[in-house]
């Protein structure tokens, strides 16, 4: 399966898509986040022929919500009713710093990658979960 994942920030949103069969992600895109948002990400999802949406959850550790976390729902829900898709959450915590590290190794640190590091780590915990059951 073929995941869009999302970075929902206030002023920016980075966009990583999966292979074909959900095992890597890579960074896409960033977009600014402006009235056209949720037309131009359904448009991607389309070229991207993606079948499953992932969203960062933006609470914080401890699972309080922050200043974008209303408005990330908002927008997760008004997604889901716009494509059809189905909207999951993937950890957020910790995404900014291991990208950040990037940045100091000579990497630029973009919205991007931090939706492909919350997508990797999504697709990484639902195969360790499908091995489990497995077992």
């Amino acid at each position: 399966m073929k995941y869009l994942c999302i970075d929902y920030g206030s002023k920016r949103v980075g966009i990583a898509v999966s292979d074909a069969d959900g095992t890597i992600a890579f960074p896409r895109t960033t977009l600014q986040n402006d009235a056209e948002l949720v037309k131009t990400i359904a448009a991607l999802i389309a070229d991207e022929h993606a079948e499953s949406i992932v969203i960062g959850d933006t609470l914080s550790h401890g699972g309080i919500a922050n200043s974008v976390s209303d408005k990330a729902d908002t927008f997760a829900d008004e997604l889901a009713q716009t494509t059809g898709l189905p909207v999951e959450r993937g950890s957020e915590l910790w995404s900014t710093m291991e990208v950040s590290k990037l940045a100091t190794k000579g990497h630029e640190h973009d919205d991007a990658s931090a939706a492909a590091f919350i997508l990797q780590r999504f697709l990484d915990m639902r195969k360790q979960s499908s091995t489990h059951d497995d077992a």
